[in-house]
């Protein structure tokens, strides 16, 4: 039997001049999403997507690269200024925030919510020898 094939509709998003970004640098990889102010994407990239591999997914040249292929993407859309919100411990956190900004899309203010443990997870018990 043929499989039938639905019609979906594509989310039309709005594009506001002000917006939101979103770095998330793992030790991995780095993803960068920019949205509106109501949290829907505009673009996003990340530095897998751009054709790295391995450790070199997470240096500044790669997340360099992730950013100006968002960043292009969305000033061509109309994003003018963002709230950056940078998350994780990543090595390309600074190189992607300079990159969004030098493609003319202003950075109004930079937030680190990275979240920290207040004493965690319960330790494993004592080994026996």
């Amino acid at each position: 039997m043929a499989k039938s094939t639905r019609n979906t509709k594509k989310r039309v998003v709005k594009v506001d001049p002000i917006g939101k970004a979103f770095i998330q640098a793992s030790f991995n990889n780095i993803i960068i999403s920019l949205t509106n102010n109501a949290g829907q994407v505009i673009s996003w990239s990340s530095s897998g997507k751009m054709g790295f591999r391995g450790s070199k997914k997470n240096t500044p040249y790669a997340a360099q690269m992730a950013a100006e292929d968002c960043a292009k993407i969305a000033f061509d859309l109309g994003l003018r200024k963002v709230k950056v919100y940078v998350k994780g411990p990543g090595a390309g956190r600074e190189s992607a925030i300079r990159t969004i900004h030098s493609k003319g899309i202003e950075v109004t203010e930079i937030n680190d919510v990275t979240p920290l443990p207040h004493n965690g997870c319960r330790p494993p018990k004592r080994r026996r020898v």
